[in-house]
């Protein structure tokens, strides 16, 4: 049986090429031109036949403090430095570009806006889960990759795009300035969605359409240099919101010794909570080796 259905095969393809205006190819589902029009035309992508949706916030997995617009293109985060936690709606392919504007910028905080890729569907992941920040307690919990922009680089304004590469390469650009590395070791092989962490000095983003003719006039951003009045942190002694001064404060009655001062008492004036264990705060003090119980 098998010899005769492959004689058959030969038999059909050999009548498709001797036969290319269609006439005699039923059996291969129609005509050369219907075939080509279900192909494409020569040398194109399969993608340019069918291009992705644009880009938009996904409307229920986000973090407890973000509110988004109408069009879900626009996330705000409305207190405090962090819960600000969004995805795109759909995955992301390897080399597409996420395009966004940060619309409001917050100087009361240290740290801002953090980028990546996640292999959570936001469609399966319940808003009252997700954790305030997603760098590092997502990256702890999930198959998640992300990284902080560097700092200055993300003020009201400027155009930032950011993208895994097919070797796993995190990368960004910030408006006409050259791409930048952010982190390896993005694992490939399953959807990804985009994960943004409107965090500290970010306060509002928007996501634009990387197509679009007329995106934003652009000033290439070159890092400042700035003197931080807070010390500088040694290899894992760095304050946990702002990832670059050192912890030096001891929040009571909790304990924890997790904080820069400046960090420190803009969440005592804020929420009053602290960030771990979210216990009611009492007071700020400078952190003195043995004085505090570091959980």
């Amino acid at each position: 049986l098998l010899p005769g259905i492959e004689s058959q095969r030969r038999h059909q393809f050999l009548s498709f090429l001797s036969d290319p205006q269609g006439k005699g190819t039923e059996a291969w589902g129609g005509s050369w031109r219907e075939l080509r029009s279900r192909t494409g035309k020569a040398g194109s992508s399969p993608d340019a036949a069918a291009p992705c949706k644009a880009l938009r916030f996904h409307a229920k997995a986000k973090g407890a403090q973000v509110r988004l617009d109408a069009e879900g293109s626009v996330a705000r985060r409305c207190a405090t430095f962090c819960d600000g936690i969004v995805f795109s709606q759909r995955p992301v392919r390897p080399g597409e570009r996420v395009v966004l504007r940060v619309l409001e910028h917050e100087d009361r905080w240290h740290g801002g806006l953090r980028v990546g890729f996640t292999r959570l569907d936001p469609a399966r992941v319940p808003a009252a889960s997700l954790p305030p920040f997603v760098c590092p307690d997502l990256e702890e919990q999930s198959s998640t990759w992300a990284a902080v922009l560097p700092e200055g680089c993300a003020l009201a304004g400027d155009v930032v795009r950011f993208w895994v590469s097919r070797h796993g390469r995190l990368f960004a650009a910030v408006n006409a300035g050259p791409w930048f590395l952010l982190r390896t070791g993005v694992l490939l092989g399953a959807p990804l969605w985009a994960v943004m962490d409107v965090y500290g000095t970010t306060k509002t983003i928007q996501l634009l359409d990387p197509t679009a003719s007329a995106l934003p006039p652009a000033t290439p951003w070159v890092p400042r240099e700035e003197t931080l009045s807070e010390p500088e942190a040694a290899a894992g002694e760095e304050c946990t919101i702002c990832f670059q001064h050192a912890a030096n404060t001891c929040l009571i009655p909790c304990g924890h010794t997790h904080f820069c001062s400046d960090c420190a008492w803009r969440v005592f004036s804020d929420t009053a909570k602290c960030p771990v264990c979210r216990w009611e705060m009492e007071a700020v003090a400078p952190l003195v080796w043995g004085s505090c119980s570091e959980n």
